[in-house]
């Protein structure tokens, strides 16, 4: 049995040791009295208030109707822009080195001003997303309508992060945008970079295990399945051994592209327009347009009593 001086001992060595502002300089940031902080938690509202607002009666409690969608439209548009306001704010604030000289009024102007351009930018997103949810649709014959597209395709959850996420990235959002992709990423297992620019009509069949990296630019009418990885060969260093940030690294895939299950394409290279990348291939070269890069096939051979393995 251990004496309560004992536990107590225990519990007030750990607090020193926690304390210890050497333990905990690299992995903590102080933040000014009245700052937001980027909190998952609103940022998992926002998306679905995003989504509701995107695709009118999938999502959310409210049972939409023809005479009540511009009251509710109002609704969600003036709730998101108070929300979205505060953590584009957090993300400023985040970003900021020299935190002191900033004007906190003027940041939080600014941070107002960004959430009206993304919401004014939000009939595109529908309209981008729209090509999504229909090439979806069209592609897969087990799929019997758009509206199970859009409530239980992984693809869509993870396509709509992205085009949330890419949008406030163009607006120079910090560190929010990486967070949503992350969000949708640990629910789809799809992992898209939300600086990756994507053209329209794209999808992901089944999609778990899919990475498309920062630098990728993918263009209309493409589509993945699982677990390919659109990714970057080892990094440059500079002369001080740190890797070069900024440099383009990953694939261009043009229109009209399939990549099917598990495929690897690495570096900055080009595959070229309607063209079929085959399942586990790797690729590290361009690729001609109308294309088809598939493996060898496989040899049958037989064996008896175990010879010839």
């Amino acid at each position: 049995m251990h004496s309560d001086s004992s536990i107590l001992s225990k519990i007030n060595n750990t607090v020193e040791l926690l304390a210890d502002s050497t333990s905990y300089n690299s992995v903590c940031r102080e933040h000014r009295l009245g700052e937001p902080v980027p909190s998952s938690e609103k940022l998992g509202t926002i998306v679905n208030m995003i989504r509701e607002i995107l695709f009118p009666g999938f999502f959310g409690n409210t049972s939409l109707r023809p005479n009540t969608v511009r009251h509710y439209m109002g609704v969600y548009l003036d709730e998101l822009f108070t929300l979205l306001s505060e953590q584009i704010l957090a993300g400023l604030c985040f970003e900021c080195e020299d935190r002191k000289s900033i004007d906190f009024k003027e940041q939080e102007k600014y941070a107002q001003s960004l959430a009206a351009d993304f919401i004014a930018f939000l009939p595109e997103i529908r309209r981008i997303l729209v090509t999504d949810v229909e090439i979806a649709f069209v592609g897969d014959p087990a799929a019997k309508s758009r509206g199970e597209v859009i409530y239980c395709y992984p693809a869509v959850r993870a396509i709509s992060n992205y085009r949330i996420a890419h949008r406030l990235m163009q607006l120079g959002v910090p560190l929010i945008p990486r967070i949503i992709s992350e969000m949708a990423h640990s629910e789809t297992g799809i992992d898209i970079h939300p600086k990756a620019e994507i053209g329209e009509s794209f999808t992901i069949d089944h999609g778990t295990g899919v990475v498309i990296g920062s630098t990728c630019i993918i263009g209309n009418n493409v589509k993945l399945y699982q677990g390919v990885t659109l990714g970057a060969k080892s990094f440059p260093l500079d002369e001080q051994g740190n890797p070069i940030k900024g440099v383009p690294r990953h694939p261009i895939v043009e229109d009209n592209v399939i990549i099917y299950a598990q495929a690897t394409i690495l570096g900055r290279i080009r595959i070229g327009h309607d063209s079929v990348i085959g399942g586990n291939v790797w690729v590290t070269n361009n690729v001609a347009p109308n294309s088809k890069v598939l493996q060898f096939k496989a040899r049958e051979s037989s064996f008896k009593d175990g010879a010839g393995i």
